[in-house]
């Protein structure tokens, strides 16, 4: 992971196999019902989330994901929206000065399930998909080179970030500096590291801007690739069936039966 500084899990599964604009119709297509067409079903997105997992056979990764950053996001989400969101009615139990009520644990509840969908549903892209494919994919259907640059660089973020801030972690251990031992210490140790992430994050944007721009990346000619990414009838199929899906959910959510 820290090589090509992705989430990208070389595994040979048929979720793997999929051409990345269908996993990307994927993402959307778990995303639009949850948010804007049937909030209320986002819990119940979470079993194609899981199936999607096993099938690509990343659950491992994906379990790391869930409990560093999904888990800990939604729990604390969650917390905030019950303790401090207006509007309960039905008061369930009093922490402190705070009222729980159950209309804000219900709101919390769908609130977080739809951060969870969002998530892991682009963390699923992320496990199986390499970014060069996505892009390479994009632009080859027409999707400008700057917009699909855009696109890759959102996703890489993370990693990008997770990567340099264990390389300076490093740097400063050989350095003597003490990140394993109590909470304070480390809590203390973060300050030194926040510079070089910040002020190394922007040169290599800089860097990474001069690398694409050497490559013709703004040249408006036709671009070629030595690798063309399959796209199957399979992939065409499945990617119809989830947009007919979303539009169900869309105007089951516009005239309810």
């Amino acid at each position: 992971m820290s090589l090509n500084r992705s989430f990208f899990v070389p595994i040979n599964s048929r979720l793997h196999k999929l051409n990345p604009l269908t996993k990307l119709t994927f993402v959307f297509a778990m995303i639009i019902p949850a948010f804007i067409s049937l909030p209320k079903l986002a819990p119940v997105l979470a079993i194609p989330i899981f199936i999607a997992v096993v099938v690509g056979r990343v659950h491992k990764q994906y379990l790391n994901l869930l409990i560093k950053l999904v888990l800990p996001t939604t729990l604390f989400m969650f917390i905030m929206q019950s303790l401090f969101l207006p509007g309960g009615e039905t008061i369930l139990f009093t922490i402190g000065i705070f009222e729980v009520a159950r209309e804000t644990i219900l709101s919390a509840f769908l609130t977080v399930s739809r951060i969870f969908v969002m998530i892991s549903s682009f963390a699923i892209l992320l496990l199986t998909t390499h970014p060069s494919e996505l892009m390479s994919d994009l632009t080859r259907r027409g999707l400008p080179s700057q917009f699909a640059y855009v696109i890759i660089s959102t996703l890489q973020i993370l990693p990008q970030m997770q990567a340099k801030a264990q390389t300076i972690i490093s740097a400063q251990r050989s350095r003597g500096m003490d990140t394993d031992s109590t909470f304070l210490k480390r809590v203390g140790s973060v300050l030194p590291l926040v510079g070089p992430l910040v002020f190394g994050s922007l040169a290599e944007v800089e860097e990474r801007a001069i690398a694409i721009e050497a490559r013709g990346f703004t040249s408006k000619k036709v671009k070629t690739s030595l690798y063309e990414i399959p796209d199957r009838s399979s992939d065409k199929i499945i990617r119809w069936v989830l947009i007919i899906l979303v539009i169900i959910s869309i105007v089951l959510n516009l005239w309810p039966l």
